[in-house]
């Protein structure tokens, strides 16, 4: 079974299981967040068919643990002024929370 989930503005499809970095939250570690925004729920097998909300499924919800904050890549960003000798580096890491998926509740 699956669910797509919206968070912060992004869609991101969750099976039991997986462990994704989602934006940053002020949550301790080794509780749990329920995402109550499904967008829509399926199974991977393709037994049933989805079923898909609109905009939400009313009842659905996909409940996880968090495991702790994580760093992104880090990217790096350059800045350059032909002809004057202006050149300068800047690097930037985003922080995530790392969560598991524990159960997807249709």
């Amino acid at each position: 079974m699956y669910a797509i989930i919206e968070d912060s503005g992004t869609q991101i499809k969750l099976q039991k299981g997986d462990v994704v970095d989602i934006d940053l939250r002020d949550a301790e570690d080794g509780s749990t967040i329920t995402f109550d925004r499904v967008l829509a729920v399926g199974d991977v097998a393709g037994g049933s068919a989805a079923k898909i909300g609109l905009p939400y499924l009313s009842g659905a919800t996909v409940t996880a643990k968090v495991l702790g904050e994580a760093d992104g890549p880090k990217v790096l960003v350059g800045k350059y002024k032909r002809r004057k000798g202006y050149r300068k580096t800047i690097g930037h890491k985003q922080h995530y929370t790392r969560i598991e998926v524990l159960s997807i509740n249709a």
